[in-house]
């Protein structure tokens, strides 16, 4: 009995232990110089509600009004861009700032506004999360201070996993760069 139990101990040892003689290998090359990494702050998560969820056979048509005339608006809204690595909005991005802010004031003033935060493929994915995300509230404390009502807007960030181009370049890389705009009901 006691080789039974002595055989059963050695056997699971052996099997939990697995092959632990292999190492990893690790690529030493470098394709880019390596370049300065800024740190992230943490984000405040907020919460968004939907009041007004029913729908009834009344609203069905003012919801295809509605639904026109927010791709009309969106169609008009830029994404903002950002350098590499960079969550603070360039003086060249302030005017389409601005307009974004004029739209929602006056034709938007209906809707409420979802910032997208993008990356590029650099870095890993819980940093670029976290960065599309710096990149959203940069925009919404930007259109914030334009006059917009900040419990008007919501922020999502989706890291690298929306790009719009998926070339292995510098000027695509810069187009995954972005904050977009998208309005909601």
């Amino acid at each position: 009995m006691k080789n039974i139990v002595l055989s059963g101990v050695v056997a699971t040892l052996l099997l939990f232990s697995g092959c632990g003689s292999s190492n990893p290998s690790v690529d030493t090359k470098q394709t880019e110089k390596p370049k300065k990494v800024q740190e992230v702050e943490s984000v405040a998560t907020e919460t968004v509600a939907n009041e007004d969820t029913s729908v009834g056979s009344s609203t069905s048509t003012s919801t295809s009004n509605t639904s026109l005339d927010m791709s009309s608006i969106e169609s008009e809204l830029s994404a903002i861009y950002f350098g590499f690595d960079q969550f603070t909005i360039d003086s060249k991005m302030q005017a389409k700032i601005e307009k974004a802010s004029e739209l929602g004031k006056k034709s938007a003033i209906k809707f409420n506004i979802k910032l997208e935060g993008n990356c590029d493929e650099w870095g890993s994915d819980e940093y670029n999360f976290a960065l599309g995300l710096k990149r959203a509230d940069a925009v919404k404390k930007a259109i914030v201070a334009e006059g917009i009502d900040a419990s008007r807007i919501s922020m999502v960030s989706f890291g690298e996993s929306n790009p719009v181009c998926s070339d292995k370049t510098q000027e695509c890389w810069s187009k995954n760069r972005r904050v977009d705009f998208k309005l909601l009901p």
